[in-house]
């Protein structure tokens, strides 16, 4: 069982030595533990600090690429040089690195996939209470959307599995929290929650310039993670609501009409009109966004068999039978097993499971 943990870096030369010192290289389960730097185009000496500390694992940007390239980028390099687990933490010492063995222990013992920190948010003195209020409502929004219920969904802490990595696909260019958290809920990944205290502050976020431009943000990727998994939740209710505001003025004229009073209420027959409109638009969109969503499903499942094929299939035991063709089709039956949980087409069942060595 190999560890991989990565460390993002925007010009971390004075707080990565205490990051990199507080890493535990032994772990009870885990046969190796490695680090990995993923410099994001830093202008200081991160990378000399880094080699000077024994790392041997880099990812380097030659311009900063941001958040979630980063965590793309790294798992990519993690998973291609036989990582079985993944840790992301900081590298300005936000989380306390000695609790990572704890991350991965509901992981080694096969009851999670993805275990997230809970950085208990409401205790820590240097956020204000609007930013207390604010994290608390975008958990409720992701776990809305992803149909879990964790309390901190904002944490960057945690730990993935080789086959929650196979299933997770990013795209956006902001932040990969909160979009992971709702892809791994729709895809039915069990996900764990473990309560850390975190380091004090080191620096300011380098991830957003305020809070208002961090809340538009992830705003925009919960709303883009809602329209791939839940379309109906945003469409199906705003047509549903444009269909019923467009009806009560066309009814509002009728009886006018009857009346013989329809010549002077023109203005809520063309309101009703263009209520009507909007919200048949967004049901034609629904329909179009439920089409793209089974396309979307085919690919996602082409992507994951590119990837076993890539890095090989998960080897969450220490069983030698594991390693034989026979425990390597067992393992492909598994996987066939869970994908059709999520698999709308039920396409799962009529395929044919084989192994690679």
């Amino acid at each position: 069982m190999k560890v991989f943990v990565q460390v993002p870096c925007l010009n971390e030369e004075t707080t990565l030595p205490l990051v990199l010192e507080s890493i535990p290289r032994e772990i009870p389960g885990v046969d190796e533990v490695e680090i990995l730097i993923i410099d994001d185009g830093s202008t200081d000496r991160t990378v000399e600090v880094a080699k000077e500390h024994g790392v041997k694992h880099f990812v380097l940007h030659s311009r900063n690429m941001g958040l979630a390239r980063s965590f793309r980028d790294g798992v990519d390099y993690a998973l291609s040089h036989g990582a079985d687990i993944v840790v992301n933490t900081d590298g300005d010492n936000q989380y306390p690195q000695d609790r990572i063995a704890d991350l991965v222990t509901p992981i080694v013992e096969g009851r999670a996939d993805i275990v997230i920190a809970d950085r208990q948010t409401s205790q820590i003195a240097h956020f204000s209470h609007f930013k207390k209020l604010m994290q608390n409502v975008g958990s409720k929004v992701v776990n809305l959307a992803a149909e879990t219920k964790l309390p901190d969904a904002a944490s960057g802490f945690r730990a993935y599995s080789k086959a929650a990595l196979y299933r997770l696909n990013i795209v956006t260019q902001f932040s990969y929290c909160m979009e992971t958290i709702i892809q791994a809920g729709n895809k039915r990944l069990r996900i764990e929650s473990i309560p850390v205290t975190t380091n004090p502050k080191t620096r300011e976020s380098r991830l957003f310039k305020n809070i208002w431009q961090h809340m538009f943000k992830s705003g925009l990727a919960i709303t883009r993670s809602f329209l791939m998994f839940k379309p109906y939740v945003i469409l199906g209710w705003l047509g549903g609501l444009m269909m019923l505001a467009g009806l009560i003025p066309f009814i509002r004229f009728f009886i006018f009409w009857l009346q013989g009073e329809g010549a002077g209420n023109i203005q809520s027959l063309i309101f009703g009109s263009a209520m009507l409109v909007g919200g048949l638009l967004s049901l034609a969109l629904l329909v179009i966004a439920d089409l793209l969503r089974t396309n979307r499903v085919l690919i996602e499942d082409q992507l994951e068999r590119i990837k076993e094929i890539q890095y090989g299939l998960d080897p969450m035991t220490d069983d030698p039978k594991a390693r034989t063709p026979e425990g390597l089709m067992e393992q492909r039956r598994a996987l066939e097993a869970h994908r059709t949980e999520t698999d709308p087409l039920g396409l799962a069942h009529n395929r044919q499971t084989e192994g690679h060595s």
